[in-house]
């Protein structure tokens, strides 16, 4: 019986990681969590190591750590000593919520502009403007208008989430076919109609693909901005145990961003293949 080209990937990609944390352990030399043994006037010597010992946490460490906050990811003891539970649902009430109002205004807007090219060249010159211009660069007047932090987060994650579905949703509008259309016309089916069966079919793996775009961009975004504001968020979750110095625990924020941003991807892409059009 031949074997699955999935579990060939599946055991290669396992040897890969193998292969890279045992390295890492091997040339660390198993130094005691060295990230979290810094003091300040250590880490000040640019990760000088005292005795051989290096200033990075070995995999073991990283495990053990990671462990400690699965094992209780939602305790309370302060503002700056929160669970990662409790941050991670932070991020994720920020992100979806921006996501969600992005959705709600892109997705139309981007039919319009798919469906009219009058729209589309009317606010063309706008979209070119606005779409370089850096999300967190919306933060200062963000919090200068708003005046609260969390609410000026979810405006910019709003604002990062928009173009990809925006302009994907256009794009997929303006691509369906031809004679589909003329096909409705000629039966006299109504604009609306037409729209929800016809295009909205056709259109929809192109949309799903701005979705699942902007949900990487927004993820990653909202990041940056919780380093920025501070308060609650992964974000500011790692610049405070830089601030701590604890390397291991900044390291176990990463893996947990990573991990919350696949399963974010993996959704849509679920979503995406129940939604996918079939000719």
């Amino acid at each position: 019986m031949k074997s699955s080209p999935t579990l060939h990937a599946a055991v290669l990609s396992a040897a890969l990681l193998a292969v890279f944390l045992g390295g890492w352990q091997l040339a660390i030399g198993g130094g005691a969590g060295g990230g979290e043994a810094m003091d300040p006037e250590y880490a000040a010597l640019m990760g000088a190591t005292a005795k051989g010992a290096s200033a990075l946490p070995t995999p073991i460490d990283i495990g053990k750590e990671m462990w400690r906050h699965i094992a209780d990811p939602f305790y309370d003891n302060g503002p700056n000593d929160k669970g990662v539970g409790i941050q991670l649902g932070y991020s994720l009430m920020r992100v979806l919520a921006g996501y969600a109002l992005a959705a709600a205004l892109a997705i139309p807007l981007g039919f319009l502009i798919g469906m009219s090219p009058l729209f589309y060249r009317a606010l063309d010159p706008f979209i070119q403007v606005l779409k370089p211009i850096s999300p967190l660069a919306w933060m200062p007047l963000a919090l200068y208008t708003i005046k609260d932090s969390g609410i000026s987060s979810i405006f910019v994650i709003f604002i990062c989430s928009v173009w990809p579905m925006l302009l994907n949703t256009a794009f997929g509008v303006a691509s369906v076919r031809r004679d589909w259309l003329n096909v409705a016309k000629t039966l006299e089916v109504g604009r609306l109609r037409t729209a929800f069966r016809v295009i909205l079919p056709a259109a929809a793996p192109t949309i799903m693909t701005g979705m699942r775009i902007s949900i990487a961009i927004a993820w990653l975004v909202i990041v940056a901005a919780e380093m920025l504001v501070g308060g609650t968020g992964i974000g500011y979750f790692v610049w405070n145990e830089w601030n701590n110095l604890s390397i291991t625990n900044v390291i176990c924020a990463i893996l947990f961003i990573g991990l919350v941003g696949m399963a974010l991807d993996q959704v849509l892409y679920r979503l995406s293949r129940l939604v996918t059009y079939v000719e």
